[in-house]
């Protein structure tokens, strides 16, 4: 009993400790599972690709845990990552860093499960290592491999649906250096944990605060965009006469739906924005109640402007790259609000 709670719980206690410094609650219960189960089933998939695959290459164990499996093990968990930022459900690289240490600690649960089965009876020192170890490594490593990921997304916004592989070859070597025990293991765990877990926290909080500046400025500055597309001023600034030059290429009705589209994105961000700032104090907002009718109008719109439409409307770009995340982050509330309402009403009856 106690080797396991040494091999399972550090890593477990080190995620629990990220999501309670999570101050925005940018990362719900149901993503951190999700996570979890991913880095369990990656760790499970790649046990006998790892047989076939030492098999095909002939390698030995020492040269093949240096320089193959923390690749495939470190792409293997990136998966998760780059699925989340190709479908824009990472905003912030706080919750890139929660749901990547996420993703590693299911991971290394499995993978500890497994050598516990193995070899239970072996000594204390060995799920030490395991555990501060292997473990956190796990974790630490595919959370710095989400950060850096959406890192270069957010720098280079057309690199998107590759930006995971500087991430993992990050990942990799970090991982593959650990492995080629320099030093011997219990003096390895007690660097590793002397820094990659002080790493990861000190980016943490630095984006914590880059995140709570920027929610607070953002919100700001939509509101007063806000109040200006809906006053009669707008017409004379240069985002109307962006819009009215546009009426020699679309016809009427698209451009004022290109009009509608604008506000409802700036409502959307406005929103969003207004809802975090509620989570940091530790409240819950309650959803509008024509948010589901807003996405919608939102969705009918862009399908009316069209592909060409929308990309002449970029050059506005009055929101944020942002704006898929927002979206899903009140798709979420509004979601849960209608379970809640559900519930309350089938224990009233």
């Amino acid at each position: 009993m106690t080797h396991a709670l040494v091999a399972l719980l550090p890593a477990l206690l080190f995620l629990g400790a990220l999501i309670v410094m999570d101050s925005f609650k940018l990362v719900r219960p149901a993503s951190v599972g999700a996570a979890l189960l991913f880095g369990g089933l990656a760790a499970l998939a790649l046990e006998p690709f790892h047989v076939w695959l030492s098999g095909v290459t002939g390698l030995d164990v020492r040269p093949f845990t240096r320089y193959v499996s923390p690749l495939t093990e470190e792409t293997a968990k990136a998966l998760f990552v780059a699925f989340l930022l190709w479908r824009r459900r990472v905003g912030f690289l706080v919750d890139a860093a929660v749901q990547g240490f996420a993703v590693g600690t299911g991971f290394a649960v499995i993978e500890n499960l497994a050598y516990l089965r193995e070899l239970g009876n072996a000594p204390m020192a060995l799920w030490v290592v395991r555990g501060l170890g292997t473990a956190v490594l796990h974790g630490a490593t595919t959370s710095i491999a989400a950060m850096v990921a959406k890192s270069v997304a957010d720098r280079r916004p057309a690199l998107a649906s590759v930006a995971v592989v500087p991430g993992i070859l990050a990942a990799a070597a970090i991982h593959s250096a650990y492995n080629h025990l320099l030093l011997p293991p219990v003096m390895s765990t007690a660097l590793l944990l002397a820094v990659l877990p002080l790493l990861v926290m000190a980016v943490f909080n630095r984006s914590e605060a880059a995140t709570r500046e920027w929610v607070g400025a953002g919100l700001d500055l939509d509101i007063e965009l806000l109040q200006l597309v809906e006053s009669d001023a707008f017409h004379v600034t240069r985002f109307g006469g962006y819009l009215r030059e546009l009426r020699a290429h679309f016809e009427g009705p698209v451009v004022a739906d290109m009009f509608c589209l604008l506000r409802l994105e700036l409502e959307l961000a406005v929103q969003a924005k207004a809802r975090l700032i509620a989570r940091e104090a530790g409240l819950e907002m309650p959803v509008d109640a024509d948010l589901e009718a807003t996405l919608s109008e939102r969705a009918f719109l862009r399908t009316s402007i069209g592909r060409t439409g929308l990309l002449a409307l970029k050059p506005l770009q009055i929101t944020s790259h942002r704006d898929d995340w927002h979206r899903h982050l009140l798709s979420q509330a509004g979601l849960r609000d209608r379970i809640r309402r559900r519930m309350q009403s089938r224990s009233q009856s």
